[in-house]
């Protein structure tokens, strides 16, 4: 039983790309780099400081800000064996400090420097996908508003008869499941370019268009193939010509492989820093996260964006475009939450309007905060993931160190009573599913494997098993208003929708904007299925072993089988089928933890076992009951005894239950898209 729970976990273990414990790099000192001010391609346009609004914060100047950071970045890449990083501050139209950590490349001891190595940001990429479509929008050659389809070669199907928009695409509100297929490779010959994955396969509409927050990096590069098409170029010349061309980011590109100029300033990226270097990461949907760029370089575009589109004397965007991407357009799937603007997302913190996108690869994580009402931006990026996924705690603490510092903000004291927070607390039991998954796909089983489950503490609080502390226990969330729950160690927050006196929807203050849950349905809840499927397979692995062992005796004693004729074939015939079922269940647990453990291996050749494996399920499963209801009609007509009796009734609930689980979550299937 314990092997099997094993067996089963891993799936889901892979999903948070656990990471062993390595061995500590030392301590490097930071590298700082400033700009040439004779460089004209280098020059910037300052802006008017703005007033500090809350006051009380420690002046945001380069002195006190590069010994914060040298304070805290060493030694946490360092104690959570993170190779390297860069961050960059900008202020009032200038670079206010731009500082390197670490290695880029940890075996030949090469530091990294904000000025020449590369970074890829992930998912920040998209901040320059968006860029590109308001200002297609502004020349007028796109409507936010428009069916999509009007710009396209090929076909979105609609939802309900409701097409998908422009706008919609870049709120993460369009509908579309998860798509993971060719998502991320270190092999080139194992990605297509990103318009063919656009063709091959459409992803499932899972929701109505604009009305649930379900992150879609396939949607992001549909938006970049509506811009290739309508600019009349490829998307990558589009970007060279249209962005980083007028910003003077020429350390920057989208193209995969980088161009011969580049590759010798690319960081490496590890898994831990003591670790073996990755390689270079190809993403499959390129626009929606292949860049690669400087930490400078990151630092012109945000600045760009904080003075209205425009960088010295070069604008990329109208400031009226640029004023609607920022603060414009803002939806919120939950009220007292951060909400998505067009591309960018809300990251509000002590009162202060933060918009924000953050970015994974397997090894380079990412983020950027820009301050509109300062005219500050921040952005970071690290070339490993750490020990334990160190990096993730990195991020957020020095987001909100560096916002705490220096614009600080009142502390929330509120509170609800004591008896009404229990109640609340007690209303939020339950089941939840994350807006953001696979649904059409065998990989639906990881949504089952990954639901959320919400509970009550001894003492009547929250509890939450997702999105731990910076210190890797559970959060403690205190109710300030009805439905609404701060986390008394940080910013976070968590808050829910009610409808007719039941929770219909929750998420935290963090990934609101993109991704919600919702209750899952009874039929589906693991709290339920799993037990359930644990037994089953007790029951099955049972019969096979009793079957097994009493031939093997019954051999060795020279006994027979008090069965013969058609109650003998069934016998056996039931005992193949528990034996045929657990291989089955195995096999999926086998694949799925391969596909999962490395993004090598989403790509067409796995498609055959993909295809073996779901005829293979449809035999099985599905023949597996019928012998199984085959093998309780021979026993009940016969003269077998009761202990046969309720064991065949045992095992037509085992193998309905396998089939069940198998058809909710498409296991069963007639397709290779994922």
């Amino acid at each position: 039983m314990r092997f099997v729970k094993v067996i089963l976990a891993s799936a889901l273990a892979a999903l948070t790309l656990p990471l062993a414990a390595q061995q500590n790099l030392p301590l490097t000192p930071p590298v700082s780099t400033e700009r040439s001010p004779a460089d004209p391609a280098r020059s910037t346009v300052p802006v008017t400081a703005p007033e500090d609004r809350a006051g009380g914060g420690v002046p945001l100047e380069a002195g006190d800000l590069n010994a914060f950071l040298d304070g805290m970045i060493p030694y946490a890449i360092s104690a959570g064996d993170i190779a390297g990083g860069v961050v960059v501050v900008v202020k009032d139209g200038q670079i206010l400090t731009q500082r390197g950590y670490g290695f880029a490349d940890v075996k030949a001891r090469k530091p990294v420097d904000p000025q020449r190595t590369l970074f890829r940001p992930g998912s920040v990429s998209k901040l320059f996908t968006w860029t590109a479509v308001m200002q297609q929008v502004e020349q007028g050659k796109l409507d936010l508003d428009a069916d999509v389809n009007r710009y396209l070669d090929f076909k979105i199907p609609a939802y309900q008869g409701k097409p998908i928009t422009l706008r919609q695409i870049m709120k993460h509100t369009a509908g579309f499941e998860e798509q993971a297929k060719g998502i991320i490779s270190l092999k080139p010959e194992n990605t297509q370019p990103y318009e063919a994955i656009l063709k091959q396969w459409v992803p499932e509409r899972v929701f109505a268009p604009g009305s649930t927050p379900a992150y879609s990096n396939y949607a992001t590069s549909l938006a970049a193939y509506i811009v290739q098409r309508v600019s009349g170029e490829p998307f990558d010349d589009y970007l060279d010509r249209n962005i980083f061309q007028p910003l003077g980011m020429v350390n920057s590109s989208f193209r995969q492989p980088l161009p011969p100029r580049l590759r010798p300033m690319m960081a490496e990226g590890y898994s831990v820093g003591s670790g073996k270097p990755k390689g270079f990461e190809y993403v499959g949907p390129a626009p929606a996260g292949s860049l690669s760029a400087t930490g400078e370089d990151m630092g012109r575009f945000m600045i760009a964006h904080l003075q209205g589109g425009a960088l010295g004397g070069n604008r990329i965007l109208q400031p009226q475009t640029a004023q609607l991407m920022h603060r414009g357009a803002t939806t919120r799937a939950i009220p007292a939450l951060n909400g998505m603007e067009l591309g960018f997302y809300e990251s509000d913190i002590n009162g202060r309007e933060v918009i924000s996108h953050a970015g994974d690869t397997i090894a380079f994580h990412s983020t950027l905060h820009l301050f509109p009402g300062e005219g500050v931006g921040m952005f970071a990026s690290f070339n490993s993931s750490g020990r334990n996924g160190a990096v993730g705690a990195l991020r957020t603490a020095l987001f909100q160190r560096f916002a705490d510092r220096y614009f600080p903000g009142p502390k929330d004291t509120r509170r609800v009573d004591p008896e009404t927070a229990k109640q609340h607390a007690k209303m939020m039991v339950g089941v939840y599913s994350n807006s953001r998954g696979a649904r059409s796909s065998f990989l639906h089983i990881t949504g089952f494997l990954g639901q959320v489950k919400v509970g009550v503490g001894p003492d009547g609080d929250l509890v939450l098993p997702i999105a731990n502390g910076l210190n890797g226990q559970p959060r403690r969330w205190v109710e300030t208003q009805p439905f609404v729950w701060r986390d008394l160690d940080s910013h976070e927050r968590l808050a829910a929708v009610v409808e007719d006196g039941k929770v219909v929807r929750f998420s935290i203050s963090s990934i609101a904007p993109f991704m919600v849950f919702d209750p899952t349905p009874w039929y589906k809840r693991s709290t339920l299925l799993m037990p359930l499927l644990l037994a089953s397979i007790a029951a099955l692995f049972l019969t096979a072993l009793v079957w097994l062992s009493a031939a093997l005796i019954r051999r060795r004693y020279g006994a027979t089988l008090a069965l013969e004729g058609k109650e003998l074939k069934v016998y056996r015939l039931s005992k193949i089928a528990a034996i045929l079922t657990l291989l089955t269940l195995l096999g999926w647990t086998f694949v799925v933890g391969v596909l999962l453990d490395d993004t090598d291996n989403l790509n067409a050749s796995i498609d055959p076992i993909l295809w073996t494996m779901q005829i293979l399920s449809l035999v099985v499963f599905f023949g597996g009951l019928a012998a199984m209801l085959l093998n309780l009609w021979t026993v009940w007509r016969g003269k077998r005894r009761w202990p046969a009796k309720v064991w065949s009734v045992v095992l037509v609930l085992a193998a309905g239950l396998v089939l069940w689980l198998a058809l909710a979550f498409n296991l069963i299937g007639f397709s290779v898209n994922y």
